[in-house]
């Protein structure tokens, strides 16, 4: 496990095993004597390890001892493009990825109870359709023997004209 160092706003670097402040040259150390080391900035938690290993490599070359050939540095310059175009094909596929976890999430939740409520309604406006339309069908014909598909009264049958129960007189009779 690596050795957690945390950044301050003030820059400050705190080693949070040995309980003290570091400096850049004290990390050099620590990876120098075979330490793993991570260090995180404190507020966001982002990982600046290979910003400050660079600042290190940096400092040491400033002072005159570079820990790295120049043709090592030469490599690395020159895969670095590789590595960022393989970093960026990475993220690509990685928001790709996510775009798509997205809609196929937004997709199972329009098919949800919303689904069922639409199919609902639907038949609803069916059965309004074929109702209105069997209506429609007995103003338009009158001499049809039944005025809709759902049993109508037929011409023979009985129907109330006062509203009462007990009075009642053929259709055809009307």
């Amino acid at each position: 496990m690596a050795r957690l160092i945390k950044r301050y706003e003030n820059r400050k670097l705190y080693d949070t095993e040995a309980s003290t402040y570091v400096s850049l040259s004290d990390i050099a150390e620590l990876v120098r004597s075979g330490e793993t080391v991570k260090v995180v900035d404190q507020t966001t938690g982002q990982d600046l390890t290979a910003q400050t290993l660079t600042q290190i490599i940096l400092a040491e070359g400033k002072e005159g001892h570079s820990p790295i050939s120049a043709e090592v540095l030469h490599k690395l310059l020159r895969r670095s493009g590789a590595a960022l175009d393989a970093g960026l094909d990475q993220l690509r596929v990685r928001v790709d990825d996510l775009v798509q976890h997205s809609m196929d999430r937004l997709g199972r939740l329009l098919q949800g109870p919303r689904a069922d409520e639409l199919d609902a309604l639907r038949n609803q406006l069916h059965e309004a359709e074929q109702k209105l339309g069997a209506l429609l069908n007995a103003i338009e014909s009158p001499g049809n023997e039944q005025t809709s598909s759902e049993g109508g009264k037929s011409d023979n049958e009985m129907v109330s004209t006062s509203g009462e129960t007990g009075e009642q007189t053929p259709r055809s009779a009307r």
